[in-house]
């Protein structure tokens, strides 16, 4: 009987079930999927981004309200050692321009398949399509055999958030915990904009050079437009803020300040305003937009080309999330990711309630918190080895 059964075969679980059987005791992951790393493998097909490299102080402020809770889990292993991971599993890393972090084969299959290897080495028993059907701390699942009910010393739950489902991050699992789990909502995701017929010939473009500002978030970033609305990169950076109701707004030329612009638009009075714009920013997709969000043009446009307000009015669905905020409330949980009301059960990942933007933010975090509570039930088992 495996003396360690942790349910999600995510980062977080596989980091778990890794330093849990390194400590020598016998583990079974159970997969609700029929494969493994679902979600990391999506991620891996535009590039793996490990994480990000960064001060550790600049790195732990991305977590907001989380951070003092993750300090410690992360300060053992946070850029730094995530970078090491991945050259232990042979998967040579290197850093870009911004500081994020990607394995020189870019993508996330050969990490994984060597991670695997190395959990078989060390005994772990894995199991795919079992899905948790509830019990805490004598797990049961429904499998391709039967029910089965698991009576192991320790539990580490690693179920991931509420996006996705169809790669294993379903939400489910908030229902045996109902009194310890903080409801969920989209993060880092697009939002919707009700665009005229003009925008359609744009869709799809991207929206280059730009500084979005929503709230007390400002980043100079690319985003996407879509059919829908808005997505990409700098959307998702900002996300959170907008999700909190906070306007969006753009600043289309952020190297020219509003008097030299106003000076540049001056030049050749006898043109058109709108041809005077369109030379001045020298990208159709931007001048579509302020045709779209700010006609009747003012005589001294200056101001919103460094202010443009883009009217978004709600997130993409839950499900079209690239994460979550929300789940296991990190109050509900000892300082070594124990459920208080449950010894010997322990959680990890993105099911915590914690939020963090893309650029490896979030791997670096599922990877932790996996280590820190398998570390956290490695050390319990030892202790009732005695």
């Amino acid at each position: 009987m495996a003396r360690a059964v942790i349910i999600g075969a995510g980062p977080a679980g596989l980091m778990a079930a890794d330093v849990v059987s390194a400590a020598g005791h016998s583990v079974l992951v159970a997969e609700a999927k029929p494969s493994v790393g679902r979600k990391l493998l999506m991620a891996g097909k535009s590039g793996l981004n490990l994480t990000k490299d960064e001060p550790f102080d600049a790195f732990l402020s991305h977590y907001a309200e989380a951070a003092p809770f993750l300090r410690p889990i992360l300060a053992e292993f946070g850029p730094e050692q995530v970078q090491d991971w991945a050259r232990s599993l042979g998967q040579e890393v290197f850093t870009g321009s911004s500081g994020r972090v990607f394995p020189v084969a870019m993508k996330a299959s050969p990490l994984l398949r060597a991670w695997l290897h190395r959990l078989e080495a060390q005994g772990v028993h894995l199991r795919t399509r079992w899905r948790w059907t509830g019990g805490l701390t004598t797990p049961q699942f429904d499998t391709p055999d039967g029910v089965q009910t698991l009576h192991p010393d320790v539990v580490i739950l690693a179920c991931g958030g509420g996006s996705w489902a169809r790669l294993g991050s379903d939400g489910t699992w908030a229902q045996h915990l109902p009194n310890d789990c903080a409801p969920f909502q989209p993060a880092n995701m697009g939002f919707l904009v009700d665009w005229s017929p003009h925008m359609q010939p744009h869709f799809g473009a991207p929206v280059k050079n730009v500084i979005l500002q929503a709230g007390p978030t400002q980043i100079r970033a690319e985003f996407v437009l879509s059919r829908r609305g808005v997505e990409g990169g700098g959307i998702y950076a900002v996300s959170r803020a907008l999700r909190d109701g906070a306007p969006l707004t753009l600043d289309l030329l952020p190297d020219l300040d509003t008097e030299t612009i106003r000076k540049r638009l001056a030049t050749n009075p006898k043109q058109s305003l709108s041809n005077r714009l369109r030379k001045l920013l020298r990208d159709p997709v931007k001048q579509a937009l302020v045709m779209e969000f700010a006609r009747p043009l003012p005589p001294d446009p200056a101001p919103l080309l460094k202010s443009l307000t883009i009217p978004v009015t709600a997130p993409y669905p839950l499900d079209e999330a690239i994460s979550t905020a929300g789940g296991l409330r990190l109050s509900s949980l000892t300082d070594d990711l124990q459920l208080k009301s449950h010894p010997g059960l322990y959680a990890a990942g993105e099911m915590l309630d914690w939020e963090a933007p893309t650029g490896g933010y979030l791997l670096t975090a599922c990877l932790a918190t996996g280590k820190w509570a398998g570390a956290s039930a490695a050390r319990r088992l030892s202790a009732s080895s005695f």
